[in-house]
């Protein structure tokens, strides 16, 4: 056992991390490794690969993300907001380099090929704008000459702009939601926080107009006879196919025609083979990582780390919401991953990034004015 009065790295961690949220998350990445086990053969066996290609790589991706999210955990603050600069520089980087040269999928151009691996580089800026932004937000309330509104104003615009040019329109509104909502957490006034969603609004309503695949998806959406549903509906039977309890463990069969089963449609899987009952307690797992954390940012004194850990986390839930929401059909669909349930390397990675930075955030530091009348007391005690 590790004992409080050590000092070292590993010991201050494990006394300072919240080993409830850390275990929730262990328990999250487990479960998706079993359901990545029982989505991705179907899939893979029906375009000609080996039935754990899928799962292999699932579990080869695991390695990295698990250690970087205990690694950026041992960060202090002030080592997150530099990574987390130096981390958004290079995804914006990337995202101007994937418009230019990436391969064109599906009409949209999200991913590059380095080094033999595919990158999609939207996924890290994700959790590291949030933690920009948090740091701009937080300077914001800490000296009120800098412009560090405008300076979020301008980073927002900046990545929306990217995202819609790829076109991203699910991280777009990802992106859009966390910022409005990080913008009222800072005190900022209603007026601004009506005014972005009516922006916001406003944008769906001219993609609507404009892009034609998004008003394909809205219309499917509001009247299912106008286009194919086939995913969808698809969805929803493995639902009733498995009830409460589910079918058992490979046993399911809706799978088996569902075509993005290990990815945007694994929550339907998960549905068919173990039931609602566990469906629901995945929804609660992904609640209590982002009550947790929000209860923990809150008594944080340190407002960039309030700031910060709040946004990662109200970015996380959203994200798992949505992916259930289309699942549910209660929203159109759109590509967006399960976290650390779907199948996919750079979704994983930025996730592990972005959870890490919430532990480290969210650990049990000294306050401000405590650690100054500690060195008070040492000061004295040396005299």
């Amino acid at each position: 056992m590790l004992s409080r009065e050590q000092r070292t790295p590993f010991s201050e961690w494990w006394w300072t991390i919240d080993r409830m949220q850390l275990l929730a998350l262990c328990i999250l990445i487990m479960c998706g490794v079993i359901l990545s086990l029982a989505a991705s053969p179907s899939v893979a066996t029906r375009i000609g690969l080996d039935p754990f290609h899928f799962f292999n790589r699932h579990v080869l991706f695991l390695l990295p993300s698990f250690t970087v999210m205990i690694g950026v955990s041992f960060l202090s603050p002030r080592q997150i907001r530099r990574s987390a600069l130096i981390v958004l520089a290079i995804s914006v980087f990337l995202i101007v380099v994937t418009l230019l040269f990436g391969a064109e999928v599906k009409g949209a151009r999200r991913w590059i090929t380095i080094l033999g691996v595919n990158i999609q580089a939207s996924e890290a800026a994700k959790p590291a704008f949030v933690v920009v932004v948090a740091w701009l937000f937080s300077e914001s309330a800490r000296r009120p000459e800098m412009p560090a509104n405008s300076m979020a104003l301008a980073a927002l615009l900046t990545l929306v702009t990217l995202l819609v040019m790829e076109p991203d329109f699910g991280q777009t509104m990802l992106v859009l939601m966390v910022w409005g909502a990080l913008f009222f957490i800072a005190g900022m006034r209603m007026i601004w926080v009506f005014g972005l969603a009516g922006v916001g609004g406003a944008g769906l309503f001219g993609a609507y107009l404009l892009v034609p695949h998004v008003a394909a998806r809205i219309k499917r959406f509001m009247d299912p006879a106008s286009g194919d549903t086939f995913q969808v509906d698809t969805a929803m039977d493995s639902f009733l196919h498995g009830g409460w309890f589910g079918v058992g463990p490979g046993e399911g069969t809706v799978k088996r025609i569902l075509p993005d089963s290990h990815t945007d449609f694994v929550f339907a899987v998960a549905a068919e083979e173990f039931g609602i009952l566990l469906c629901l307690a995945l929804a609660g797992l992904f609640a209590f990582i982002v009550i947790r954390t929000l209860t923990r940012a809150y008594a944080n004194e340190d407002l960039f780390s309030r700031f910060a850990a709040s946004g990662l986390a109200i970015m996380f839930g959203i994200q798992a919401a949505i992916n259930i929401s289309v699942n549910l059909h209660l929203i159109p669909a759109k590509g967006m991953t399960l976290p650390f349930i779907s199948y996919g390397g750079s979704s994983m990675v930025s996730l592990a990034y972005g959870v890490g930075m919430m532990l480290a955030l969210t650990r049990q530091r000294p306050s401000t004015e405590m650690a100054s009348i500690g060195e008070a007391n040492s000061a004295q005690a040396y005299a």
